[in-house]
């Protein structure tokens, strides 16, 4: 691609969907809607740092789209495979602390902003090939990588200043869900609760005064609500996910059944 993720984001609101399967379809569909990114999820699914997670990488790049891979957690081992696959960039999920963020950009950084390892018959070093030169990679990659960590649970708010405060995050994605249960209140991604709604102003409010963007669901994927999200300052919209779009279908074909009476 000609375009960085960063390029794209600095451009306005971007608009992404979260991948839950090992097929490479949904991803080049996205790609061919002119979607910007897909959130590739390797946390709750059976996806691992492996061939499959490859081969969705790749059908990104195929499809001109970028790819944000949701890692296990704050993981040496994840973060940089699946920047080395070539990845857009990583979201790293339950981030409680500023210490856990300092590990993220650790992992995810070279010198002298992190201590990735570094190899260079990787796709992202496009193998050592024609014109190889390390320096320029170095930075390449540490301009290129988007890092993401999630703000999904009371601890991410209780200690919000000094996660914000460490160098390296583009932006964060607000996990209304896994919030709202580690304060074991009713799971509403319309936001409908009040406490789960503030939460989201203040991370926007903290993030955009450090030129950091915000990553948020938008649900129901729709005119109405996105709309709703970008006027209170969201950045980066998702537009459901592959296993959603496979919902709505078959519930299409439902009705479809009962209209007809079979």
């Amino acid at each position: 691609m000609k375009d960085t993720l960063k390029q794209r984001m600095a451009c306005g609101t971007t608009y992404g969907m979260n991948i839950y399967g090992t097929a490479s379809m949904p991803i080049e569909v996205a790609g061919n809607w002119g979607l910007d990114f897909v959130f590739i999820d390797a946390e709750h699914t059976s996806l691992g740092i492996d061939r499959d997670m490859e081969k969705l990488i790749l059908a990104a790049h195929y499809a001109k789209i970028h790819s944000l891979v949701r890692v296990r957690g704050t993981l040496d081992w994840d973060i940089r495979k699946a920047l080395e696959m070539g990845a857009s960039g990583v979201i790293i999920p339950q981030v409680h602390n500023a210490e856990q963020m300092r590990s993220i950009i650790r992992s995810s950084k070279f010198p002298p902003m992190g201590r990735r390892g570094g190899d260079s018959s990787v796709r992202s070093a496009q193998y050592a090939g024609p014109n190889f030169d390390w320096s320029t990679y170095i930075q390449t990659e540490n301009e290129r990588t988007v890092i993401v960590p999630m703000a999904e649970s009371y601890e991410f708010f209780d200690n919000i200043d000094a996660i914000l405060d460490v160098e390296g995050i583009d932006a964060v994605h607000f996990g209304p869900a896994d919030y709202s249960l580690s304060r074991q209140l009713p799971v509403d991604y319309r936001l409908g609760n009040p406490e789960v709604r503030e939460r989201l102003e203040l991370l926007i409010e903290k993030c955009h005064a450090r030129g950091i963007q915000v990553m948020v669901p938008c649900f129901p994927a729709d005119s109405e609500t996105a709309i709703r999200l970008i006027e209170m300052g969201s950045d980066m919209l998702l537009m459901g996910s592959d296993l959603s779009w496979l919902n709505q279908a078959g519930q299409r074909i439902s009705t479809v059944r009962q209209e007809i009476g079979q």
